[in-house]
């Protein structure tokens, strides 16, 4: 998993996220079934609500000309409906071209559970950077309808720890792209966040972080200064510099 996300950074996470699942949920022995669209249901519990019109007209037409390239993945629930895990975009999508089947794979309620298993181990590990943990955390909220105070239980966590490790997929591309690459730290994220709201100053503390060397201290100075009115990014920073002590 810690290549992937370095990989798609560029598409946006939002889009990394679900992509990235889909594949977690297939395998190449898998069999594809076909599948009648209105045998489809979307999930009760799909948190997603939102789906930008314009991009489901283009994703219909690019349907229409080439097929459903990637399957959609399901569950069986009663009367030989299925319920969407994975793809409810793609459906709504091929309901627009007037497509009658879709290519499917079915998973049965055991496989999802041992999958959902699997990626709360996943957001265990150790090793795995914050930003990473953050994308297997959103993916089991959003795929299996947990919770963050659910996930918080079964990681043994505090509701308000996993919270704010999500809280880093808000981060500016360049900065989600600089944690990744180990150039900032969670610390200095969490300061990054902090100027939610202010691009411009966002930015500019990415890059001065990474230039200067800036510690997460520094770059608190840096988000005070600007919160308490100072306007220029260059005198907040020299500002920064005048407070912070020799070492």
């Amino acid at each position: 998993m810690s290549q992937t996300p370095k990989r798609g950074l560029g598409r946006g996470f939002e889009s990394l996220i679900s992509a990235d699942f889909d594949k977690t949920l297939l395998t190449p022995e898998d069999r594809i079934e076909k599948i009648a669209v209105d045998a489809l249901q979307p999930s009760p519990y799909q948190p997603r609500r939102h789906f930008d019109d314009t991009a489901l007209q283009e994703l219909a037409s690019s349907l229409k000309r080439h097929g459903v390239v990637q399957p959609l993945v399901v569950t069986p629930v009663k009367n030989g409906k299925y319920t969407l895990i994975a793809g409810e975009r793609r459906w709504r999508a091929a309901q627009i071209a007037k497509l009658k089947t879709v290519p499917a794979v079915v998973r049965s309620s055991k496989e999802l559970e041992q999958l959902e298993i699997a990626l709360i181990e996943n957001v265990q590990r150790v090793d795995l950077n914050p930003l990473e943990q953050a994308i297997s955390i959103e993916r089991l909220r959003e795929q299996f309808s947990l919770t963050y105070e659910d996930i918080a239980k079964r990681l043994g966590k505090a509701t308000s720890t996993v919270s704010n490790i999500v809280r880093l997929l808000q981060l500016p591309e360049s900065a989600k792209q600089a944690l990744m690459e180990g150039k900032i730290s969670e610390g200095h994220a969490r300061v990054i966040l902090s100027l939610k709201g202010d691009a411009v100053r966002q930015e500019y503390l990415v890059k001065t972080i990474i230039s200067q060397g800036w510690s997460v201290r520094q770059a608190e100075q840096f988000a005070s200064s600007v919160k308490a009115g100072i306007k220029e990014s260059k005198q907040a920073a020299k500002q920064t510099q005048n407070e912070t002590p020799a070492t």
